[in-house]
């Protein structure tokens, strides 16, 4: 049986790196050291801790994530989905309470890899994931509305509600400084990059905006009037752990360790479809859970595999951990020559990136796809889960989100025994022998839904390789949800990218109906036919 715990890195130290691509993770782990420097600072304050905390879990979580992981490209460090659990975890039980709780959920992190749940990815819906990602960037867009706008609220509800009518209710302290630097950090985060490639705008914005406001002495808040000074130093300290009181931390832990793990495996997931890998699933939790264990004891907070960063480092030429370890390097030398000029960051400046953070995960395209072309089931898996998110809480959108996913999984299959259409596939031609040897044939038989589409199409992704043509014989496929959706054209992709061209055959009305209105413009790159005899016809073309 192979090993559960298997690094990337020293597989592919053993089996050698080329110097080329030593050089070239090195530049890719500056470059994303620096894009990681503004957010990591911007997430430890938007999630109620002081600044440095985040670039602590940058620094200590990127490397261990790096060197354990198993993933090749996977950077590890604070990310935005934690902001808005963090900041209810500080509110609810302090900071201390945070460590013990991240602790606990770098334990539940390494059990999930040592157990091989790592599969559990493929077990969250993609309406669940969508709805509960887009919750989270409109709760870190609310959350910056005060530094945003410079308004001076000293008691700041808890709620999504109670945010939006104390901002109405403050807007007589309105700063149209801190606006205007907000105004400047969004334009110079979005528009720089198609300028300037290398250099992210988020660090731009960061170093240009701190130099106006302290030159010119203009009358905002920085981090400095809030925070005070940032050491430059990281230091080792002991944890207090009080068994008495372990089972406060037991549910804020559940949910660090759940949103990491699904967060990591997601953004591991992302890496490969760019790189064209294969990470270890189980390898990447346990790394993930190591670093979570880890970082606490430096002061730091939850961390887990970070997209945007990893989309970074692969798009600068990294291609081993190499990047993510030079990448964690980087921040340490900022951290301890440059930390004291932090202090100068204006909080509106912070509330710029956060704000461009927010959209780039709001994930709206999708999330409108999702409502207005998939299916009723996924329509409300969707709608509660942000709904929930939004208003009540993280954890319960997402045992909500799954138990419902499987109650409308369970009706539709109990739908399937009254109202089982004939299938369009009448020619149950089984015996594929005379058929060309170019042209492959996979058959799916049941539900295509979130719970099997990964394993089918990674089946179907090596199979289909294999030929110039695969045909897809759907005859028996009584329904398929999103998830299935996107896994299908990203299959499709990868199989087109290999010369492979797929070919559906047999697809139900109701099927037909969901691919026909997706707006994955992969899928409409499929030929769909009626029945077997069809398909070969065009598959004989196509060869």
């Amino acid at each position: 049986m192979e090993s559960v715990f298997k690094p990337k890195l020293f597989t592919l130290l053993r089996s050698g790196i080329s110097k080329e691509q030593v050089g070239r993770d090195i530049m890719a782990g500056i470059v994303v050291g620096i894009v990681a420097l503004p957010l990591a600072i911007a997430f430890g304050v938007a999630s109620g801790v002081s600044p440095e905390k985040g670039l602590i879990t940058a620094i200590v979580a990127g490397f261990i994530v790096s060197l354990l992981g198993g993933s090749r490209v996977q950077i590890g460090g604070p990310t935005g989905a934690f902001i808005i659990i963090v900041y209810g975890i500080v509110k609810n039980n302090g900071f201390e309470g945070l460590l013990i709780s991240t602790v606990l959920a770098g334990i539940f992190l390494v059990a999930f890899g040592l157990l091989r749940l790592g599969s559990l990815l493929k077990y969250i819906p993609q309406p669940l994931i969508i709805g509960f990602t887009s919750a989270i960037a409109l709760t870190i867009f609310t959350t910056q509305i005060k530094d945003a706008l410079g308004l001076t609220i000293t008691d700041m509800p808890d709620s999504f509600i109670g945010k939006w009518g104390a901002y109405f209710s403050g807007l007589d302290t309105f700063n149209p400084w801190a606006f205007g630097i907000m105004i400047a950090t969004v334009l110079i985060g979005v528009y720089t990059p198609k300028l300037i490639k290398r250099v992210p705008g988020s660090f731009i914005a960061i170093v240009l905006m701190t130099a106006v406001v302290a030159i010119f002495d203009l009358p905002v808040v920085t981090i400095e009037t809030l925070y005070g000074d940032i050491p430059n130093t990281i230091s080792v300290s002991a944890l207090k752990f009080d068994l008495s009181n372990i089972g406060d931390y037991i549910q804020p832990a559940i949910t660090i360790a759940l949103l990491g793990a699904i967060e990591s495996l997601l953004s591991a997931v992302v890496a490969d479809g760019m790189i064209s890998g294969h990470h270890r699933s189980n390898t990447e939790l346990i790394a993930q859970g190591i670093a979570n264990i880890a970082t606490p004891f430096f002061g730091g907070i939850p961390a887990t595999g970070a997209i945007a960063r990893t989309a970074t480092n692969i798009k600068n030429g990294g291609r081993t951990p190499i990047a993510g370890i030079v990448h964690a390097a980087v921040l340490l030398l900022i951290v301890l020559f440059f930390g004291r000029f932090a202090k100068l960051i204006p909080m509106s400046v912070l509330a710029g990136i956060l704000i461009v953070v927010a959209y780039n995960m709001s994930e709206w395209r999708l999330f409108r796809s999702v409502v207005t072309r998939s299916g009723t089931f996924d329509r409300i898996i969707l709608l509660v889960t942000f709904f929930l998110t939004v208003l009540v809480d993280l954890t319960v959108a997402i045992e909500v989100g799954i138990v419902l996913a499987a109650l409308m999984f369970m009706k539709r299959m109990s739908d399937l025994g009254t109202n089982l259409e004939e299938s369009r596939d009448m020619d149950y031609i089984n015996n594929y022998s005379d058929l060309p040897d170019e042209i492959g044939v996979y058959e799916i038989s049941g539900p295509f839904f979130f719970g099997s589409a990964k394993h089918y199409c990674n089946v179907m992704r090596e199979l289909g390789l294999k030929y110039k043509v695969m045909i897809l014989r759907m005859r028996n496929v009584p329904f398929i949800d999103a998830t299935a959706v996107v896994n299908l054209a990203a299959m499709v992709a990868d199989l087109e990218k290999g010369g492979t061209k797929v070919v559906l055959s047999g697809v139900r009305q109701e099927v037909r109906t969901v691919l026909e209105r997706s707006d994955n413009d992969m899928i409409h790159t499929v030929s769909i036919s009626d029945n077997f005899t069809e398909a070969v016809e065009i598959a004989k073309m196509a060869i």
